[in-house]
């Protein structure tokens, strides 16, 4: 087994970080947040000679669940997460397409959704599934322990944190998910985010302008 290494494939108009996570020697992973513009997804994968195991949703929001189904569709894999309180939002992704003008996205039900404690894997390598709600309701975030590793989606940003303006969307909860679920974690663990550059969850903790006094 490899170490896990990441790659990203900016996608949609909202320039979102859809995530290919894989194993370098066995070349198999999993994509996390598959918002749209599907083929380049899979020319890429494709490309780099990854065999993609399962689709991993952080949230429902249309840039980060737009084309799971189509993934899904393409390579007869699982869609997995995110919590359940997020199915208002899953089905209503072909609705939001319309409103910001996007095309292709589909409605998606996950074959299977997450709840805190639940673990996911491919290969030898595992990751702890918690619940952070705030920026959507059914939000959860991938942790690996071993790796000092974690993908956060909108929870947290290099400098920001996710808004809470949108459907579900709340302001004290997300910052309880940040102060309860996130900081515990570690300084050192790193992180990829759904938007933007990563960073560690230290840094933002002493630095991020949002997290003042938390």
């Amino acid at each position: 087994m490899g170490m896990l290494q990441a790659g990203i494939i900016p996608v949609t108009p909202f320039e979102q970080n859809c995530t290919i996570l894989f194993d370098p020697e066995t070349k198999e992973g999993v994509v996390v947040d598959p918002g749209g513009d599907v083929d380049i997804i899979l020319q890429t994968v494709r490309e780099n000679g990854i065999t993609l195991k399962a689709i991993w949703l952080t949230h429902g929001h249309i840039d980060h669940a737009g084309g799971a189904d189509e993934v899904r569709e393409a390579l007869g894999i699982e869609v997995i997460g995110p919590h359940e309180d997020d199915r208002f939002l899953l089905e209503d992704i072909q609705a939001k397409g319309k409103m910001f003008n996007i095309s292709g996205v589909r409605n998606v039900t996950p074959d299977r959704f997450l709840k805190e404690g639940d673990k996911v894997s491919f290969g030898e390598h595992e990751f702890e599934v918690f619940h952070c709600p705030g920026h959507a309701p059914g939000h959860v975030i991938y942790v690996n322990r071993k790796q000092g590793f974690a993908h956060l989606g909108d929870v947290l940003f290099n400098g920001s944190i996710g808004r809470t303006d949108l459907p579900g969307g709340n302001h004290q909860q997300l910052l309880e998910s940040i102060r309860d679920k996130v900081f515990p974690l570690g300084d050192e663990v790193g992180f990829i985010c759904g938007h933007g550059p990563g960073s560690r969850i230290g840094d933002e903790r002493r630095t991020n302008p949002f997290l003042r006094g938390l």
